[in-house]
């Protein structure tokens, strides 16, 4: 799944922030914020996974959940493209507009 379509939902947003708040989190944890129902809560852990958001540890009867930092570093990496991408065109942009002034000024 794609990353940003992942994070789309903001149960899936909550979870991620929760567990980047706390470093690692238990599923049992996790579960306990939400109003949704625990299979809803693993579907949604389910997708983060898949979309290597997060990671999934098992330990014993636990899963705990930290958040993947290659994920998170690919998203990072898009959006810097996007946001120089956008600046370049934004500059462009204000000098064609400088020059449209200078020439009515003139």
């Amino acid at each position: 799944m794609d990353k940003f379509a992942a994070l789309a939902d903001p149960n899936r947003r909550r979870m991620v922030a929760m567990i980047a708040e706390h470093g690692a989190l238990a599923v049992k944890d996790i579960r306990d914020e939400f109003a949704i129902s625990p299979p809803a809560v693993s579907q949604h852990l389910k997708v983060l996974r898949e979309a290597k958001i997060i990671t999934m540890e098992k330990r014993a009867q636990q899963r705990i959940y930290r958040i993947n930092p290659k994920g998170i570093d690919e998203m990072q990496d898009w959006l810097s493209q996007m946001r120089q991408f956008w600046n370049e065109r934004f500059d462009a942009l204000d000098d064609v507009l400088k020059e449209d002034m200078q020439n009515r000024n003139e």
